[in-house]
Order: structure tokens, then sequence, then C-alpha cells
């Protein structure tokens, strides 16, 4: 088979401070490189959607404020991926590796070794072909033992319930924990209908316009001990009123709002009147602790604890039609991971 000799790829042409529009990117064509020493020629194979790819293009971004360097105008989008070898100059990676590490939106790429994370390994053989899932179950797992603590007696609620992060959160707090009562958070009957599937004891659809009834409902008139968040907004404003006194919110997103979606938040005095704690955090805060983290995830696949069936949307689309996909996200048209099969 010849080897590629030019590429596409997808360009942020106009950084958004609200919705995304049709000229935010930019779908440029170029030649490739060269393979020098220490690098390899890589074919995008599946990109990871991830959320916090929005932050990292927002208009104006502070770069003193972003957990990772935000992206100019003239920049290539990308995030992460899993790709193939084609051909290496690399004592690393051989032709034939199937590799992670964070690429751009693109077919074809020439990189340095050092840009690619490793092999491409995960927690089950479905999972081969994203390993961005471990890093959202590694997330999962942070946030329901190193930051919310979550122990047998406790209520826990946790938001965005079909995505990614949150349909491993529901297992982890309900089937390995123990949880009291696990409530999930998610639009629509049928995603709510998987929640409870994956062992949620009950499932509230946001976009019921009984929301805050329902919750209570599903919470049979007990308070919340742990909140894990996904999504901001009304549903944030709308958990503060049925914390638990000097119970616990983990903050891990805030998809409501990433598309310029200001919500105010009326109830915030709950925070003070109920000794609240709210704590934000990053799964790169948790580096040192992913080995240890991975070895439990896979250990709980093994024992049947942890699903890994049907916990991704993956979509064949061609490199054209790759900030669509993306965008779906932002809909809400995906349950679990969202991952974008690139045709070549």
């Amino acid at each position: 088979m010849s080897l590629p000799t030019r590429r596409q790829v997808w360009i942020l042409a106009n950084p958004p401070s609200g919705p995304i529009q049709p000229d935010t990117f930019r779908l440029e064509e170029a030649a490739l490189p060269e393979v020098k020493d220490g690098e390899v020629l890589i074919q995008v194979d599946y990109l990871s959607n991830d959320p916090a790819q929005r932050g990292m293009i927002q208009a104006g971004a502070d770069p003193k404020r972003a957990y990772r360097p935000p992206l100019t105008a003239g920049q290539p989008m990308g995030g992460t991926a899993v790709g193939k070898v084609l051909a290496s100059k690399s004592q690393k990676y051989a032709a034939g590796d199937v590799v992670t590490g964070r690429f751009g939106w693109t077919d074809y790429d020439v990189i340095p070794d050092s840009q690619i994370d490793g092999r491409a390994v995960s927690l089950a053989s479905r999972m081969r072909r994203s390993p961005p899932l471990g890093m959202t179950s590694v997330t999962a797992y942070q946030g329901i033992f190193d930051i919310l603590n979550v122990k047998p007696e406790h209520v826990v609620v946790i938001s965005g319930a079909a995505g990614a992060v949150g349909s491993v959160a529901v297992q982890l707090a309900k089937k390995v924990v123990g949880a009291k009562r696990v409530v999930g958070i998610a639009g629509g009957k049928e995603k709510c209908d998987w929640v409870v599937s994956l062992g949620a004891d009950a499932c509230v659809d946001y976009k019921s316009p009984t929301f805050g009834a329902d919750l209570k409902t599903a919470l049979q008139d007990d308070d919340v001990d742990r909140y894990f968040d996904n999504v901001g907004g009304v549903v944030f404003d709308t958990l503060l009123t049925v914390m638990r006194t000097k119970s616990k919110i983990g903050v891990c997103g805030q998809i409501s709002s990433y598309n310029g979606v200001v919500t105010p938040f009326p109830r915030f005095g709950e925070v003070i009147k109920n000794r609240l704690t709210i704590e934000g955090f990053l799964v790169l805060d948790f580096l040192k602790e992913w080995p240890a983290a991975v070895a439990d995830l896979a250990k709980w696949v093994k024992e049947g604890k942890l699903s890994t069936t049907e916990s991704e949307t993956v979509v064949d689309a061609s490199l054209a039609d790759v900030p669509e996909v993306w965008q779906r996200l932002f809909k809400g048209e995906n349950r679990g991971k969202l991952v974008t099969k690139i045709a070549h």
C-alpha cells in the first residue's frame, strides 16, 4: 500500500463566544512533510469528542485561567485520538502500532513520538479502539472516591448520567460502593431508562416541566449527601434545594454553559444556609493515582460490576463531518462516550 502524501486538517478559523457557527472551523489541505528521525506518520482513526474542547476554543480565553493552553485562530483543532502508525523513524513505535495521544482533527499527520501517549490499551476489548473511555472512567472514579468519598449510607445524585463520565459514575456509586440510593439525571425517557438499566435506583428527566418535583419524588423525600455535577446551570441550582446540611458537591463539568449560556443561581444562598462544600476537580490532578484507578476499574469490569456494553456512541463519519459530530455532545445526542470513526 502506498503511503499518503497529503492530508486534510480542521483549523480553528474564528474562536466562538457563543454557539458554534459554520465559520468557526475551516478544512484545509496540505502536503505531508517527510518523516524524520524520532517521528511517525500516523493515520487517525478514532476521535474522542469531549465537552472540554469547547473551552479550548473560547474567544478571549485567558491562558492564565485555562488548564490547557487555549487555541487561537489559525491553529489546528484537535483532541484525544487513536491512530495507526503507517511509517516510523522512531525507536519507540513501529509501523502497525495502534497508538493514542492528542492528535489533530485530521486524516493523517507526521508527529514526533513524544506526542504519543502510548500504545492503545484499555479496560476491555470493547474499549481498545477508544482508550479515551479510560480517561472518562478514571474521571468518574476520582469523582466518586477521591472528591465525594461516597459511602454506602449516602444518597447520591449524578447529572449528565447518560454521558461518558456520568454513566460510569452511576455504576461505581451503586454497584461498587453500594450507595443507599443513586439518582441519575438525563434528558429524555430513553436515556433515563438506560441509566436505570446501569443500576440507578431512579432517573429524572431534566427536560420535564416538573423537574423539581420529579427530583423530590425520585429521592423519596430524602436529602442528598453527594452530588456529582456534570452539567451546571438550572440543574445545579435546583440541586442546591435538596442537599443535606454539610453535604458535598463535586463539580466535574458545566456543559449547559459551554456555548455561552449563562444561568443565574438564585438559590446559591443554600450553600451558606446548609454549609455545603463545593469542590471542582480535573482528572489531570490525579495522574499519580491513575495506575491504581485503572487496576480497580479493570477488576470491576471482570467482576461484572462495571458494564462496557453500549457504553459508547460510535459515529462513522468522513473527515468533513467531524465538527458536526462533535457538536452532538451539546445537543445530547450521545449515550455514553461519543466517538468519531473516521472513514479513509
